[in-house]
């Protein structure tokens, strides 16, 4: 198995970052004014105590307009995180490293980036945990239906096939204890600490296997 950096892996990653969306300019500001009610909104009252009446009466747009453009609560989250998802994307494929590749010449340890990953996406969950949570268990294996999911395994797997025989199982592995109904229920009972202080130990478990001969 070849467990270098490859090239193409890294053209695999870019291909799944999750795109900005394209529209046009109305809609655009109409979607920035839901987007920013929503957001003054959750942060003020709680997301689940924010109707979807009560988000188009902030953004002065018609309940049809939101249902249509978003769907439901669970959507208008997804749509919330995807900029902060896209930012973490972009570090992980052109940032300093450890996160990034960095650009010197030295090369970083997978389990560097490994560590670098827990700690960034974990920022990203426990600041937003409520709005992930809603995204993640709107419906049965909604979170493995979100592009970002695909991304992040795919990023782990590379990291992983460099040490590890089977990369990919791994990184699931990985990925199901940053599940944020997981992580709500970590955080609740041991505090967020302890609970990143737990995730770092798996991710060091398997980031320092040696690789099979």
């Amino acid at each position: 198995m070849d467990r270098g950096p490859a090239g193409g892996r890294r053209v695999d990653l870019e291909l799944m970052r999750t795109p900005p969306p394209k529209e046009r300019a109305d809609a655009a500001r109409n979607r920035a004014k839901v987007l920013e009610a929503a957001a003054a909104l959750f942060a003020r009252h709680g997301v689940e105590s924010v109707t979807m009446d009560a988000v188009a009466a902030a953004a002065g747009v018609g309940k049809g307009t939101l249902f249509r453009r978003f769907g439901d609560k669970a959507g208008l989250a997804v749509a919330l995180l995807d900029e902060r998802e896209r930012d973490l994307q972009d570090a992980i494929l052109s940032g300093p490293a450890p996160l990034g590749p960095g650009g010197g010449d030295a090369a970083v340890r997978p389990s560097e980036r490994l560590h670098a990953f827990a700690d960034a996406y974990l920022d990203y969950v426990l600041d937003h945990l409520s709005l992930v949570r809603m995204s993640e268990t709107a419906s049965p294996g909604a979170r493995y239906r979100i592009g970002a999911y695909g991304f992040w395994h795919r990023h782990l797997t590379i990291l992983l096939d460099q040490t590890v025989a089977d990369g990919e199982a791994q990184a699931h592995a990985l990925l199901a204890v940053l599940g944020a109904e997981h992580l709500t229920a970590m955080v609740e009972t041991v505090g967020p600490g302890r609970a990143r202080a737990a995730v770092h130990a798996l991710f060091n478990a398997a980031g320092s296997q040696a690789a099979p001969e």
